[in-house]
C-alpha cells in the first residue's frame, strides 16, 4: 500500500485542512469518462477512526485508484453528533464539490437533536446509499464469554455493561436495543456507555470499562484478525466471509439488523452537477476496485441513487422515530460521549 493510501485509511485529518490526494492527471480521468469536477471533498461528521471516517477514506482511495476524480480531500467536522456537519452542508448550497458521508447514525442524531438544531436531512440533496454493514457483538480477548448464549445469560442477570459508538437512534444503539429485546431483556435493564466513534469504544473495551460492544466490523477487522478482539455474533442475515462468527439467528435469537452508509450533497445543485456526481459514483460502483473494497470490509452492496434514495431516507426517518419512541433514553456517563 502506498504512503498516500495508508495515510488516507489510517485517519489523521482532524482539521478542515483535511488531506489532499492527488490522484491522476487529466488524461487518465478523460479515459474513464466525463468528470463533473476535478476535486471532491468528503466531509466526515465525527472524529477520525469511526465507521464514517473509514468509509470516506476507503471511498477516496477507491475513487483515486479507479481514476475517476483527480483529487479527493477527506476532512472531519465534529459536533452535535453529526448535525454540525449537516448544517455546514446545507449552508453550502450549490457546491457540487462537497459531499457528506452519512448513514443510519445521522438519521438518529437529527431526530434526537431536533429541538436544538432545526436542520433536517430533507434539507440536503440525496445522492447515494453505498453499503450495508452488519453490526457485531464484540468482546476483549480475555473475556470469559466464549459464546453469545453465555454472554446473554450474564446480561439477563444485569451483570454486564455494553459499549456503543453511536448516540440514540444510531446503528449501534438500535442494534443493541433490538438484540436485548430479542434476548428477553427489558429496555430499562440495558446498561450502556456511549462513545463518539470507534477509537474511544475500543479503548473502553480493552480497559474493561465495558463488558462488550455492539459495533460495525470494518474499523476493527485487523484487530479481529490479529486476535486482539473476539466476535461472538454478527447481526446480518448471513455470516461474514473470513470471520468465524455465527449470526444472531444461528445463535438462537430471531433478529437481523444492519447499518447503512451513504452520501448527501448540499441543496441547490443544478441537474447537470447532480447528474455528474451520480455518474462518477455509477462508474465507481462498476469497478473491480469497489468490489474489492466491499469484500475486504465485509460490506454488502446496497447501491441506490436519486429519488429512490430520497424515498428510502424518508422511510428511515419514520422508522427510527418509531424505534426511539419505543426505547427509553440512553444515559451517557460524564466524559463518555464526545459531540
Amino acid at each position: 500500500m502506498s504512503t498516500t493510501r495508508r495515510t488516507l485509511l489510517a485517519g489523521g485529518a482532524g482539521t478542515l485542512g483535511g488531506l489532499l490526494l492527488g490522484a491522476v492527471g487529466a488524461a487518465g480521468c478523460a479515459a474513464s469518462g466525463p468528470v463533473p469536477h476535478h476535486e471532491l471533498r468528503l466531509m466526515v461528521p465525527n472524529i477520525p477512526g469511526g465507521g464514517y471516517d473509514y468509509t470516506a477514506r476507503t471511498l477516496a482511495v477507491t475513487l483515486s485508484d479507479a481514476e475517476l476524480v483527480e483529487a479527493v480531500e477527506v476532512f472531519n467536522l465534529t459536533g452535535g453528533s453529526g448535525t454540525v456537519a449537516l448544517t455546514r452542508l446545507v449552508h453550502e448550497a450549490g457546491n457540487h464539490r462537497l459531499l457528506l458521508q452519512m448513514g443510519l447514525g445521522l438519521v438518529g442524531s437529527v431526530t434526537t437533536h431536533a429541538e436544538r438544531n432545526p436542520t433536517r436531512i430533507a434539507d440536503a440533496t440525496p445522492v447515494a446509499r453505498l453499503v450495508d454493514e452488519a453490526e457485531a457483538v464484540i468482546v476483549a480477548p480475555d473475556s470469559p464469554y466464549r459464546t453469545l448464549a453465555a454472554l446473554v445469560s450474564a446480561w439477563r442477570d444485569g451483570a454486564l455493561r455494553a459499549g456503543i459508538g453511536s448516540l440514540p437512534g444510531g446503528p449501534d444503539h438500535l442494534a443493541l436495543m433490538l438484540t436485548a429485546e430479542a434476548a428477553g431483556i427489558a429496555p430499562d435493564d440495558v446498561r450502556s456507555a456511549v462513545y463518539d466513534g470507534g477509537g474511544g469504544l475500543l479503548a473502553a473495551l480493552l480497559s474493561h470499562g465495558v463488558d462488550f460492544i455492539m459495533s460495525g466490523i470494518s474499523e476493527y477487522r485487523h484487530a479481529i484478525a490479529a486476535g486482539e478482539l473476539r466476535v461472538l455474533a454478527v447481526t446480518g442475515e448471513r455470516p461474514l466471509a473470513g470471520l468465524d462468527a455465527p449470526t444472531l439467528r444461528e445463535s438462537g435469537f430471531d433478529l437481523a439488523v444492519t447499518n447503512w452508509r451513504g452520501l448527501l450533497a448540499p441543496p441547490g445543485l443544478s441537474e447537470r452537477d447532480l447528474a455528474g456526481t451520480t455518474a462518477v459514483l455509477d462508474a465507481l460502483h462498476a469497478t473491480p476496485q469497489w468490489r474489492r473494497a466491499l469484500r475486504d470490509n465485509g460490506w454488502t452492496d446496497s447501491y441506490l441513487t436519486g429519488a429512490d434514495f430520497g424515498r428510502f431516507l424518508t422511510a428511515e426517518n419514520a422508522r427510527v422515530s418509531r424505534l426511539l419512541n419505543a426505547f427509553p433514553p440512553v444515559t451517557v456517563a460524564a466524559g463518555d460521549a464526545q459531540t
